[in-house]
């Protein structure tokens, strides 16, 4: 633990690249090959259960430290993160234990079955021996929230360096649904068919921003041009007779998507699809709203009412492997002329669809072909060269999404909530409201968008201007108007105002703005009408 405890504090107090991956590197070089599994995994999100619930350890912690209940929530509140609060409230260790990160992961994982005497007496017990880093990290294993700041592709580099393997091959390694109980560090990083899971997707390529409009990227006969959809990004794979839906947050969904199976019935085995994942009615000519697809995102099992309100269908834009074949390093005009042949006898109930390119000859045809995105349900377009492979992660230079301005309306902060993390000392989530006659109605929160000197100059209005307090939440004089913007709105009856936006963010502090020149309900509905 001592190790893993060192390395999570490199990482976690540097801001540059260069030293993670060398801390990484090193650690995946020397440490134990249990650790080194288990490392992987905490970092790529796979935790253990969480084996104590919040509030017991809450009242553990306070109980142990000596000080009621009420100011350690109040501590709790201010410091904003659990695992942290506990580790700082505790009196220091008395004893040392020199176990590894997998040994106390694995008692962690003996004691989740058992008795809640006998989970406080281990929890009592480690936080006795453990102190400063390694209490802390004992804390986030125990209620399952391990998080620290290490990208895929800073770990695939850190492990490129450690053993000389290929980037893009340890990234495809690591998708996937493994996890330390079904696979070894060898089996894992080292061994030549860590590849042949039947499951296994491919890292998704993600396209950068383009700021600007297109002129910079040169002739326009290099490029083509597709909707940007407004859905959830997925890999289909169809192997072994099986498929296979993984979103591209790695999340298997296969189960949520039962209507995906038919697919097998029109593609052959060894077939790898890039698309997004839409509702689309048949009778519809665009696809649903995004709060379509929220319905079918929550839910493990499907029931036919929902199928058939909602269903949904793959929109493919690429091929990634094709009769057993990986296709990735292919040109994508190549591979699109494959995926067009694959797709050309699909009958109209299929659960798949071609992604349509947008015919333009020059950048004017294509910047007025975007301005009808949203009409289309879309979100913007996506620029490919054409003669591009396809990569994994985010690199700059062949693939840029070209979105719509958003959408803003001006709105009033009425309450305000203490960030976590390196904020928790700062408020920085907000709840916004619309004038409606003499009232202001809530309708959204938003908490990014603002510069830290921003956050800090609000905080400190926050604190001078109080009028409730709710917990962590304080209730605030209506005053400040903020412009926030968003990329859609949709009907809700869960909201107080009727609606719910899609991707809400502070764009601007209007403080040049009075409160009574705030937005009104109205001016939502109207948005809604012309863009719901």
């Amino acid at each position: 633990m001592k190790r893993f405890a060192k390395l999570f504090n490199t990482i976690d107090q540097s801001t540059k690249t260069n030293v993670k991956v060398a801390a990484l590197a090193s650690y995946f070089q020397d440490a134990p090959d249990e650790d080194r599994l288990w490392t992987i995994a905490l970092f790529s999100g796979r935790r253990p259960k969480r084996a104590v619930t919040t509030t017991r350890l809450r009242e553990w912690a306070a109980d142990r430290s000596g000080i009621p209940l009420w100011l350690f929530e109040e501590s709790y509140s201010i410091v904003g993160d659990l695992a942290e609060t506990i580790a700082l409230v505790l009196p220091p260790n008395t004893t040392q234990n020199d176990q590894t990160l997998s040994d106390w992961i694995a008692s962690l994982r003996a004691v989740y079955t058992k008795d809640e005497g006998t989970r406080k007496a281990f929890v009592l017990d480690a936080w006795d021996q453990l102190g400063g880093a390694e209490r802390f990290i004992f804390n986030k294993l125990i209620t399952g929230g391990f998080r620290v700041g290490v990208s895929q592709k800073l770990m695939t580099r850190a492990l490129a360096r450690a053993t000389d393997k290929p980037e893009a091959e340890l990234a495809h390694r690591l998708m996937g649904n493994w996890h330390p109980d079904g696979t070894t560090w060898h089996a894992l990083v080292e061994a030549e068919d860590a590849s042949a899971d039947a499951s296994r997707p491919y890292p998704f390529y993600l396209a950068y921003g383009l700021e600007d409009t297109p002129q910079d990227l040169g002739d326009p006969d290099d490029w083509r041009a597709e909707w940007k959809w407004d859905g959830i990004r997925g890999q289909l794979i169809l192997r072994d007779a099986q498929y296979f839906v993984w979103s591209r947050g790695e999340e298997l969904m296969t189960d949520r998507f039962p209507e995906l199976a038919r697919a097998l019935d029109y593609l052959p085995d060894g077939t790898v699809l890039d698309g997004e994942l839409l509702v689309w009615p048949p009778d519809q000519p665009t696809p649903s709203s995004f709060n379509a697809l929220q319905a079918r995102i929550g839910r493990k099992t499907v029931p036919k009412k929902l199928l058939a309100e909602a269903p949904v269908i793959l929109h493919a834009y690429g091929l990634l492997e094709w009769q057993g074949r990986d296709m990735r390093d292919t040109p994508f005009a190549t591979r699109r002329d494959l995926l067009e042949q694959a797709c050309a006898d699909l009958p109209a109930d299929a659960p798949l669809r071609l992604s349509p390119q947008l015919g333009f000859e020059n950048w004017g045809e294509l910047a007025a072909l975007r301005a009808g995105a949203r009409k289309a349900q879309a979100e913007g377009v996506m620029l490919k060269r054409s003669q591009s492979p396809y990569l994994g992660g985010r690199k700059k230079g062949d693939w840029w999404k070209w979105k719509l301005d958003p959408l803003t309306i001006d709105a009033v902060m009425i309450y305000a909530q203490s960030g976590s993390g390196r904020r928790a000392n700062l408020f920085t989530d907000f709840t916004f409201a619309v004038w409606n006659g003499n009232d202001l109605v809530p309708f959204t929160k938003a908490y990014s968008g603002l510069t830290d000197a921003e956050f800090r100059q609000i905080t400190a209005w926050v604190r001078k201007n109080t009028l409730e307090r709710f917990g962590p939440v304080r209730k605030v004089t209506p005053h400040h108007v903020f412009e926030i913007a968003f990329e859609g709105i949709q009907r809700s009856a869960r909201h107080k105002s009727g609606v719910a936006l899609r991707f809400p963010r502070m764009l601007r502090w209007r403080q040049d703005k009075p409160l009574q020149e705030a937005n009104t309900l109205a001016d939502l509905e109207e948005i809604l009408r012309i863009y719901g």
